[in-house]
């Protein structure tokens, strides 16, 4: 049985951004101890660079946006695969703090155009208001972007150091990432015009002329606080683990399944939950890591799986609303450019939320938990909010 062209496209893409999540979000986990002790700083300097990195793809993100709602993803995509592996060859020959911030702010401007929201911006381009199903396919890819990064760097370390390791990461993105980019199809709508001409009556409705303040505002915070959340369990997870009395092997095994239960989910919401509108998908997904979290520090130890599986799935499908929202309630028309508009909190709160977390930690062990939850109740209270404004028709 022949692949449908947007079967390939998805595989083309998703392939694509695994390799671009591997080689930078998911990179200083792995290296960043290694840099400290070569370039003699700290680890905790390495990790401010990496946040340098998100800060400026924040400022770039809306950039990136507008560059594909005028080319194409195609181009763009290109681009940064080039400004990948320039950013990683700069890291590779790094030899202080200042070439370290260097490299990490090139790395962040290929991640303004290079990750999720450009992904995401590609397919809207290419499909329109029919793009939801294609955005979950590549972030079922993409979602064991952790599970082939770190083994893959801790591997390349080992045997070539992690400068050798940033280099090898460069040729991927030259010899693999970059012709998966070109082949993408080309974009055949004049600039600013949805690929969709006609709008069917089933698709999701759109916000009116005039009324998309407050739904920006309440979606910049909805993913503001998903991402705080999401990045803060990234970095400190295990250790939390640990507060509620589990052991360290335990603590690590347990979130290990945090990459699996993300893509479960997805599964599901390629199943099930695509006959759901994502507002309600979304306002389940937000909810499911203030009650696990709830749980483990009420119960402890014992519901350590359902907290991690929880969070695990919920951070999942929300993975996928911060693509699909914006396109139920705005519509595809400048798409990129209101994308990157409402990740710039988002990528500033990712920024900072390890360090953010590591002194709620610090400060309250466990009880740390207390504060991903009130985040979270906010981004609910937000969708809830937005679902009753009006700007939604149900």
């Amino acid at each position: 049985m022949l692949i449908s062209h947007r079967t390939s496209v998805v595989a083309r893409l998703g392939t694509a951004q695994t390799l671009a999540w591997a080689s930078s979000y998911y990179l200083p986990a792995m290296l960043a101890t290694a840099m400290a002790a070569d370039l003699g700083v700290s680890v905790t300097t390495v990790f401010a660079a990496f946040s340098f990195a998100l800060i400026v793809s924040a400022v770039f993100g809306r950039w990136a946006g507008q560059l594909i709602d005028h080319h194409g993803g195609r181009p763009v995509l290109i681009g940064t695969n080039l400004l990948f592996a320039a950013g990683l060859v700069a890291l590779a020959l790094a030899q202080g703090p200042v070439l370290l911030f260097l490299a990490w702010g090139l790395i962040g401007v290929a991640m303004a155009a290079g990750l999720y929201d450009a992904a995401f911006a590609t397919l809207v381009r290419l499909y329109g208001h029919d793009a939801r199903s294609s955005i979950t396919g590549i972030t079922l890819i993409a979602g064991f972007a952790s599970t082939v990064g770190w083994p893959l760097t801790a591997w390349l370390e080992l045997e070539f150091g992690w400068r050798g390791a940033c280099l090898c990461w460069a040729g991927l993105h030259l010899l693999i990432g970059l012709p998966l980019n070109a082949s993408l199809p080309r974009s055949a709508a004049a600039p600013g015009v949805s690929p969709v001409p006609v709008v069917s009556p089933t698709a999701a409705p759109v916000a009116p002329p005039g009324t998309t303040f407050w739904p920006t505002i309440l979606l910049s915070l909805v993913f503001a606080v998903t991402w705080f959340t999401s990045t803060a369990m990234a970095a400190h997870l295990p250790s939390l683990l640990q507060a509620h009395g589990l052991t360290l092997a335990a603590a690590l095994a347990l979130a290990a399944l945090v990459g699996p239960a993300q893509v479960a989910a997805r599964l599901l919401e390629f199943g099930f939950l695509r006959k759901v509108h994502p507002l309600l998908s979304a306002q389940l997904a937000t909810a499911a890591h203030p009650l696990g979290a709830v749980l483990l520090m009420v119960v402890g130890g014992p519901v350590a799986l359902l907290f991690t599986v929880l969070h695990g799935a919920g951070n999942g499908i929300l993975t996928i609303a911060k693509g699909t929202l914006p396109l139920v309630i705005f519509g595809p028309k400048g798409y990129g450019a209101r994308q990157g508009l409402l990740m710039v909190p988002a990528r500033v709160a990712q920024a900072f939320a390890p360090l953010v977390f590591g002194l709620a930690i610090d400060r309250f062990g466990g009880g740390a938990l207390w504060v991903s939850t009130g985040v979270g109740l906010v981004g609910l209270a937000a969708l809830v909010w937005l679902q009753r404004s009006g700007s939604v028709v149900r």
